[in-house]
């Protein structure tokens, strides 16, 4: 779209920004209904089937659809509910981390599930690489569209044996679901989960830091090709390294956090966050760039890995689906503020080129800043009611 097409910026931003508002109108009442009634394994089931046919049109739009404003937009349309459903999905797939490990393993299985996670995008990269460079032809239009109908068949292959054989063994309730009253209590449910110690600080400081952290992931290609100039290539290769020091950052800092505690995990990557903007920003060497990415990589592994550890602690089991709702919310709600910060900056500083997106960088590590400041203050693992509660056979 940017490249490409010339979309603004600030357009393709607001991409993530609808996705987000999406996800503030429903995620939350269907995160309380799933706790309510034990319909994760569905409501899980029904979002990655949709996520799957939404980003397939998608997919059909850009390949097949011809060069004009309409199909843009269509293609658009199909990108922006593709970025609703996947977070809509982890809101009930994060929830099973509790029904899977005992509280002191917990970092472990985190990281083991993140690792396997950033080297899905690894391999998912490396052949969207081949489809996009032209090295294996699918059909269709050739180019940066070419990736999108093949990776996402792989993607629906690779969903089938967790929607079939994993079984929910948690108990639930009967009865009538009643979305209107739901909804009618949906500030009152917010209320009672941010009133948990810890919760409403950590997801006010969970917002801010990942609201940088994920606006550079959605933007850091567009960084790459505007400010250094580098080819498709050379920007596949290092988004390959990225994500390959991903995998090893979410499996050594799910071990780690088991040993040092996940609240004092969770304070230093952020520290480590908040030194690595500003010189991501003011990089000149692209051989530097790339040493410092890889860095980054090792960063985007453990900081979701223990940040998801962290508020199966501070939330009890039974509000989980829930708790989750509004952490995938703060994830996604991130790129609602976040997008639309770098689309302004770009904006506003147009005319200055290239310096534009460094100043950009820059703004989103204040972010990472205030993010850690308030999360310095959450109850430690180690004094928690809810570990203290947990009983290890439940």
């Amino acid at each position: 779209m940017v490249i490409d097409h010339h979309v603004s910026d600030l357009w393709y931003n607001l991409i993530f920004v609808g996705a987000s508002v999406l996800l503030v109108l429903t995620g939350p009442v269907l995160g309380v209904i799933a706790d309510k009634h034990n319909l994760k394994m569905p409501f899980l089931k029904l979002a990655t089937v949709c996520l799957f046919l939404v980003t397939l049109a998608a997919g059909f739009c850009a390949d097949f659809g011809p060069n004009t404003f309409k199909f843009v937009v269509l293609a658009a349309i199909g990108f922006l509910l593709s970025n609703y459903f996947y977070p809509l999905s982890l809101i009930f797939y994060n929830s099973f981390l509790p029904q899977l490990a005992p509280a002191k393993a917990q970092g472990k299985i985190s990281g083991l599930g993140y690792a396997s996670h950033w080297f899905g995008q690894f391999t998912g990269l490396f052949i969207a690489l081949a489809f996009a460079s032209g090295a294996i032809y699918f059909f269709g239009r050739p180019g940066r569209a070419q990736p999108f109908i093949p990776v996402t068949i792989l993607f629906l292959l690779l969903s089938l044996p967790m929607l079939f054989l994993f079984k929910d063994t948690s108990p639930g309730e009967s009865g009538k679901i009643d979305i209107k009253i739901e909804y009618k209590n949906y500030f009152r449910t917010f209320w009672e989960m941010c009133r948990l110690p810890g919760v409403g600080r950590f997801l006010l400081g969970f917002f801010l830091f990942n609201d940088a952290i994920v606006t550079l992931e959605n933007n850091f290609a567009i960084y790459l090709q505007q400010v250094f100039q580098v080819s498709d290539k050379v920007k596949s290769f290092l988004l390959l390294g990225i994500l390959g020091a991903s995998v090893v950052g979410a499996f050594v800092s799910g071990f780690l956090a088991d040993k040092i505690g996940l609240k004092k995990s969770l304070i230093i990557i952020l520290a480590a966050w908040v030194v690595l903007f500003p010189i991501l920003g003011i990089a000149n060497n692209l051989t530097f760039l790339f040493v410092f990415s890889l860095l980054i990589g090792l960063l985007y592994g453990a900081t979701w890995t223990v940040t998801r550890a962290v508020l199966t602690y501070l939330v009890p089991a039974e509000k989980m689906n829930h708790g989750f709702s509004y952490y995938n919310l703060a994830e996604r709600f991130a790129t609602l503020v976040g997008p639309v910060s770098w689309g302004l900056v770009n904006f506003f500083l147009l005319k200055y080129g290239p310096v534009r997106y460094r100043v950009a960088v820059v703004v989103l590590g204040i972010f990472i800043l205030i993010g850690a400041i308030i999360v310095r203050k959450i109850p430690s693992d180690k004094t928690s009611p809810v570990l203290s509660a947990f009983n290890p056979r439940s």
